[in-house]
């Protein structure tokens, strides 16, 4: 009997390098503008070349990096108007998010809610920059993934991935000892069923913070 043909590595090689830089870039492991070579990457992954530079491709499709004229791909350096661009997206796209998720927020949600809330002030305390981030994001993700809008989620996690290296500046430049007050404003908001109570607090946690960089 003909043996079967062995699959190809090379999708899957390109899929864990992809994930592996992804999940790196949006909880703010790279810092703003630090440059990434295909020959680091490929060495870091154990890949070959070619799995490397499609998962450079496919982020830097994504905006999560840019690609200079002279072929340097670097984690993007945001200006003042583009952070202001994606602070408005964030607002826009969870808080409808959040608005969809409030109609299924039952009781195990908010338990969950206040877990990641809990485990964020332990982050702080740490001083764990990577750690809060991710933490936060998680915290965003589970509400929102009541709202089963996968579309409009998929966009705001592409708005998270553009702003991981930024996100990781502010961090430093706020010096935070207590969890995010909107976070308690948003489970607060959750538990009594107000509507208007939960857009204001999500708009405010998701654009404050992004505000302070504006200068």
């Amino acid at each position: 009997m003909p043996s079967l043909p062995r699959p190809d590595p090379a999708p899957m090689a390109h899929d864990r390098v992809y994930r592996g830089l992804r999940g790196r870039i949006m909880h703010g492991e790279i810092a703003p503008g630090q440059a990434l070579t295909l020959r680091g990457i490929a060495a870091e992954y154990g890949v070959s070349m070619t799995p490397a530079r499609e998962a450079l491709r496919r982020l830097s499709a994504e905006g999560a990096l840019t690609l200079s004229s002279s072929g340097r791909v670097s984690t993007p350096e945001l200006g003042n108007e583009r952070i202001e661009e994606l602070a408005a997206l964030r607002s826009l796209l969870e808080v409808e998010l959040a608005s969809r998720a409030l109609p299924r927020a039952h009781l195990a949600l908010i338990d969950r809610l206040q877990s990641i809330n809990a485990r964020i002030a332990e982050d702080i305390m740490r001083h764990d920059a990577v750690a809060y981030i991710r933490r936060n994001l998680e915290f965003h993700r589970t509400l929102y993934l009541r709202a089963q809008a996968p579309a409009m989620l998929a966009m705001a996690e592409t708005v998270w991935l553009q702003l991981g290296p930024t996100m990781r500046a502010l961090y430093g430049r706020l010096r935070r000892k207590d969890p995010p007050h909107f976070h308690r404003l948003i489970i607060a908001a959750l538990k009594a069923g107000d509507e208007p109570g939960l857009r204001l607090a999500v708009r405010s946690d998701v654009t404050q913070g992004l505000r302070m960089l504006l200068g």
